[in-house]
């Protein structure tokens, strides 16, 4: 019987690439810290007919929520968010979220969200009594579900 490897948090991380178009963003290097959103649901209509204790259920397409991307702030990401800023909701990215081993090494398994709009900027906010680091948080609109790679 194989051991079952859980993934802690930490070993989910995220990058994304600039899709090339009529408005291309600025190339962002690096992991994000953290990954949120992508949730695939779909609607439904619940159709009573007379006399039915119970509906029927009528399908409608699904959905994937937008994903958030995080980052830990350092003063060399201000010039990024500078470029960022004007192309919010113009821009198109392809986002790769990989799982990851205890090493932190990629395991080739990602999800793949290919040509997602960039649809919010989250700028570091500040606490002069907190010593939590800063972070920027880029939100994206989902098009499609995920490809496997």
């Amino acid at each position: 019987m194989a051991i079952s490897t859980k993934l802690a948090q930490r070993q989910i991380i995220a990058e994304i690439t600039p899709v090339s178009g009529a408005v291309t963003g600025p190339t962002l290097s690096g992991y994000f810290a953290q990954v949120s959103g992508g949730e695939i649901t779909a609607a439904v209509e619940k159709i009573y007919i007379g006399g039915q204790a119970f509906p029927e259920v009528l399908c409608a397409p699904s959905e994937v929520g937008d994903v958030t991307l995080t980052k830990h702030y350092d003063a060399d990401l201000r010039t990024l968010i500078n470029q960022v800023r004007p192309v919010v909701g113009r821009a198109y990215y392809d986002i790769k979220i990989y799982d990851t081993d205890c090493d932190l090494k990629n395991l080739q398994s990602e999800r793949v969200y290919a040509g997602a709009l960039l649809v919010g900027l989250s700028e570091p906010e500040g606490d002069a009594s907190s010593g939590a680091p800063a972070t920027i948080a880029l939100t994206f609109a989902i098009s499609g579900v995920p490809a496997q790679a």
